[in-house]
């Protein structure tokens, strides 16, 4: 992600918020992917890890997982196993030293990279830490539903025993960039206290077209083997608001 600041205090109401997410859908959707287009090894890195919902499901299924997350906060939520381990790093710069059979980049966390330098070091990344034949996936906004369905402001409330969430979420769109800029103001309550919290993010957002990521792909070394719908599968059309790109590294 390209900013350290970025989830810093969003990060302690993280798994609330996106309690009602498919993660188990998704990693469905994922590991039929890696058998689809041939990966046998189980040697995964994720980019973008988070809190490791992706990386302990995935595990669940036999795979290895080294997760690299920006947020030292999310980091320290992240529950490492044998087969499962978190570490702070920047997926810009980040170097292991050792090559796997795929890298993952979920939740849009390409689409965190807003400038061609920060893209580019991202596929970079990915290309040095791939075998020869390995997989690049991962899934970003698509700028024709973008500019399509156009973002619009949201109210999110999520709550548990112990809090209440309130998230407030507008978009300042900025269409000779590339980019939406979500402004996220969040209201806590706590319950046991009753005592209220309010604090604002902003997370900067890149959308892109096959074009960009055909480019993006050839300059690193990648062969693009498809793009679909995230989850579907279905052909990306202009109410695709998230397209998953499947690349293949060639050398």
């Amino acid at each position: 992600m390209s900013d350290s600041l970025v989830f810093d205090a969003y990060s302690r109401y993280y798994d609330l918020l996106y309690q009602d997410k498919d993660y188990e859908g998704e990693v469905e959707y994922i590991d039929s992917l890696l058998q689809a287009y041939g990966v046998t090894g189980c040697e995964l890195m994720e980019f973008g890890s988070g809190t490791g919902k992706h990386g302990r499901l995935l595990a669940e299924k036999g795979y290895n997982i080294t997760g690299i997350e920006l947020s030292d906060s999310m980091v320290h939520k992240a529950q490492n196993t044998d087969v499962f381990t978190c570490q702070q790093g920047d997926i810009r710069t980040v170097s292991l030293g050792r090559n796997f059979d795929s890298v993952l980049a979920l939740f849009h966390v390409v689409s965190y990279q807003t400038t061609n330098a920060d893209v580019q070091a991202v596929f970079q990344r990915a290309t040095e830490h791939l075998k020869k034949g390995g997989l690049f996936v991962f899934d970003v906004w698509y700028s024709p539903a973008v500019y399509n369905l156009k973002p619009e402001t949201r109210v999110k409330r999520m709550t548990n025993d112990e809090v209440e969430v309130i998230r407030i979420a507008e978009p300042n769109i900025l269409p000779n960039e590339n980019r939406v800029d979500v402004n996220y103001t969040v209201f806590v309550q706590d319950k046991i206290t009753n005592s209220y919290n309010k604090f604002s993010e902003t997370h900067p957002m890149r959308h892109f077209s096959e074009p960009e990521m055909e480019s993006f792909a050839e300059k690193n070394n990648f062969t693009v083997l498809k793009a679909e719908e995230f989850l579907t599968g279905n052909k990306p059309s202009e109410k695709t608001w998230g397209v998953c790109f499947i690349l293949k590294k060639v050398m």
